[in-house]
C-alpha cells in the first residue's frame, strides 16, 4: 500500500447517511481506495499521514457549472436591481445571448485563461470533480471551442471535468425568425461533432428556452449519439421537461422550483437525480422553492451545485450551496453532505468512481480543519479545508 491515512473521522458517504467510520484509517494504491476501516486494523503502508483526528470526505462533485464562458454580466444584475426581470432583458438582447457574444469573441486559450481562477477556487474548497457546460457559443465551431476548453481546464489543474454539451440553451439571434432551423443544427451537426468531446447533452425547457418537442429532438440525437442527457427544466414555470428527461432516463433534471407531483413520481420511477440551484434561486431573488419534502417522500436523489455562471449565479463557491441548501431549501446536513458528494457522483453517472469512500473507488479525498461534519455546512464564507487529494496524490 502506497500510503495511509490514519487517526481521522471518516464520512464514507455509504449506505443512506454519512457511514461515519470514527477513529479510522484510509489506505491507498495506485491512485485508488485500497482500504477503509477502523485505524486499529489498518494494514502497513509505505506512507503514513497521521490526521490528528480531522474529518474526512470524499472529493467534494459540483455538478452542474457554466464555468467557461467570457464576458461579465453585471451590469445585467444591476438593471434587475432597478426593476427589470431576466425575460426582459433575455427578450432586449441580454441574458444568455450577451454572454454568447462575449465568447464567441474568445478563443479557446482565453476562454481557459478567464476560468482557471473561477476553477481554483472551487478547488480551494476541496473540488475534485466538476461538470462544465458550454452552451453560450451556439455554433458549431464555437460550442466545439467551449468543450475543449473544458477539456484543456482538466490538464491545467489537477480536477476530473465532465464535459456537457447544452447547445440547446438559447435560440441565437440569426435564428431568431426559425427556432426549429436552430434545432435541426444542434440534432444534425453539433451534437454529431461533439461526441468525441461531451460526455452528456444538456438542454434548457422554458419559455425562453426550447420547448419540450424541441428539448424531445435534442434528446433523440443524443440518444443516437450514445450520449446520456440531462435537463434544464421549471426553473421559471412549469413546461413538464422534468417528467420529459424522466422519459429519457436522464442522469439529472436541475432547478426544478416548479415541478409537480406528477414530475417527482417520474423522476423516482426513471432514478434521475434532481440537481437543486440554491445560488441562482437566492441571486434571481426567487420566492417560489423546490419541493424538497416531496422529493424526499419520493426517494429522489437530491444533489446540490454552484451553477457557476455570469447571469444567474456568478458564484465559486460550493460551500456557500451547501449552507444555502439548508437554510434556503430545508435540507438536512445529512442530505447536504450526500447532495455534494454520492448524489452529485449520480448527477455525472460516476457513481461506480467517485462519491463515496469504498475500496476500489478514485482516491479523491478532502480532510478537513474539523471533526464534525456539520461544520462544512453551518459556516458561511469560511473555508475548513485542509487538504485536497486528487487519486492519491495531495495538492
Amino acid at each position: 500500500m502506497d500510503r495511509l491515512w490514519t487517526n481521522a473521522r471518516i464520512a464514507t458517504l455509504t449506505g443512506d447517511g454519512l457511514g461515519l467510520v470514527e477513529h479510522g484509517a484510509i489506505g491507498v494504491a495506485d491512485g485508488r481506495i485500497a482500504w477503509v476501516g477502523d485505524a486499529a486494523d489498518a494494514p502497513v503502508a509505505t506512507d503514513t499521514i497521521d490526521c490528528e483526528g480531522r474529518l474526512i470526505t470524499p472529493g467534494l462533485i459540483d455538478c452542474h457549472t457554466h464555468l467557461v464562458h467570457g464576458g461579465s454580466r453585471a451590469n445585467e444584475w444591476a438593471m434587475r436591481l432597478e426593476g427589470a426581470t431576466y425575460e426582459e432583458i433575455a427578450r432586449a438582447g441580454g441574458g444568455i445571448v450577451s454572454t454568447m457574444r462575449a465568447t464567441r469573441e474568445m478563443d479557446e486559450a482565453g476562454l481557459v485563461a478567464t476560468a482557471l481562477p473561477r476553477l481554483d477556487a472551487l478547488i480551494a474548497e476541496g473540488v475534485t470533480t466538476i461538470e462544465i457546460k458550454s452552451g453560450y457559443g451556439l455554433t458549431l465551431d464555437d460550442e466545439i471551442k467551449m468543450l475543449r476548453a473544458a477539456r484543456a481546464l482538466g490538464q491545467a489543474r489537477r480536477v476530473r471535468v465532465v464535459a456537457t454539451l447544452l447547445a440547446a440553451h438559447a435560440v441565437p439571434p440569426e435564428y431568431w425568425d426559425d427556432a426549429d432551423a436552430y434545432v435541426d443544427l444542434v440534432c444534425d451537426r453539433i451534437i454529431p461533432a461533439a461526441a468525441g468531446l461531451a460526455d452528456a447533452v444538456d438542454g434548457f425547457c422554458e419559455g425562453i428556452g426550447f420547448t419540450p418537442g424541441q428539448i424531445a429532438r435534442v434528446f433523440d440525437a443524443a440518444k443516437a449519439a450514445g450520449l446520456p442527457v440531462k435537463l434544464h427544466a421549471e426553473q421559471l414555470s412549469h413546461l413538464a421537461g422534468a417528467s420529459l428527461a424522466a422519459s429519457y432516463h436522464a442522469l439529472s433534471a436541475d432547478h426544478l422550483e416548479h415541478i409537480n407531483d406528477a414530475d417527482v413520481a417520474a423522476m423516482a420511477e426513471a432514478g434521475t437525480v434532481a440537481v437543486l440551484l440554491p445560488g441562482a434561486f437566492y441571486f434571481m431573488r426567487e420566492t417560489h422553492k423546490p419541493p424538497v419534502a416531496a422529493l424526499r417522500e419520493a426517494g429522489v436523489s437530491m444533489a446540490l451545485a454552484t451553477d457557476c455562471n455570469p447571469g444567474t449565479s456568478p458564484t465559486t463557491s460550493l460551500l456557500l450551496m451547501l449552507n444555502m441548501g439548508a437554510t434556503l431549501f430545508g435540507l438536512s446536513v445529512t442530505e447536504c453532505l450526500r447532495a455534494v458528494t454520492v448524489n452529485a457522483a449520480r448527477a455525472l453517472g460516476l457513481h461506480g468512481d467517485v462519491g463515496t469512500l469504498e475500496v476500489g473507488k478514485a482516491a479523491d479525498l478532502a480532510i478537513w480543519n474539523s471533526t464534525e461534519p456539520a461544520e462544512l455546512v453551518y459556516r458561511i464564507g469560511f473555508n475548513p479545508l485542509c487538504t485536497r487529494i486528487k487519486d492519491g496524490t495531495c495538492i
